[in-house]
C-alpha cells in the first residue's frame, strides 16, 4: 500500500517522465489487484457468531440492535 501511495504521489506531482509514468501506472495496477485480492481473502476469513452458527461478517448492524 505504501508503494502504491508513493507511485500515486509521484505521478500526481508530475515528477516522472512519460516512460516512467507508464511503468508506474502498470506497477500501480498490479499493486491495486494485489491489495484487492488480499482484502477479499481477509473478508472471507472474517466471521460472526450468530447463535450457534458462524456466518460471513456483513459489517452492518441489524435494525434495533445495540452494541
Amino acid at each position: 500500500m505504501a508503494e502504491l501511495e508513493q507511485l500515486v504521489a509521484q505521478m500526481e506531482a508530475g515528477e516522472l517522465p512519460l516512460e516512467a509514468s507508464v511503468a508506474a501506472y502498470k506497477r500501480g495496477s498490479e499493486l491495486v489487484k494485489l491489495c484487492a485480492s488480499q482484502l477479499d481473502k481477509v473478508d472471507q476469513q472474517v466471521k460472526v457468531l450468530d447463535g450457534d452458527l458462524l456466518k460471513p461478517f456483513s459489517g452492518e448492524l441489524e435494525a434495533g440492535a445495540e452494541e
